[in-house]
């Protein structure tokens, strides 16, 4: 099992910067690939940003340039840093981890990200 517990969500006037984190615990060992999705009213959950050990990193189109996905490995914790916020980035973001060779996956609780105009 991986608990995943994000932190770092809040209120920011746009064009401001955020950096949530998640921090992981249990069989961290078994994670392949870790990601930010983020689910706004009435919209469906997308992908942010996930990186992978093989793979490297990968953005939705609507973030690149403005957001980065890091992780501290000594640590257990993946970040996403937020640059350039807008309006249309509110939502509340989960962090995601999966296990590729079992297909298990494990999600965060979510933390709100709002950025007023």
């Amino acid at each position: 099992q991986v608990q995943l517990v994000e932190s770092g969500g809040g209120l920011v006037q746009a064009g401001g910067s955020l950096r949530v984190s998640c921090a992981a615990s249990g069989r961290i060992s078994s994670i392949n690939t870790m990601a930010w999705y983020r689910q706004a009213p009435g919209k469906q959950r997308e992908l942010v940003a996930a990186i992978t050990s093989s793979a490297g990193t990968n953005y939705a189109d609507s973030v690149k340039g403005r957001f980065t996905i890091s992780t501290d490995n000594a640590k257990n914790t993946v970040f996403l840093q937020m640059n350039s916020l807008k309006p249309e980035d509110t939502a509340v973001y989960y962090c995601y981890a999966r296990n590729n060779f079992l297909a298990l996956t494990y999600w965060g609780q979510g933390t709100q990200v709002t950025v007023s105009s």
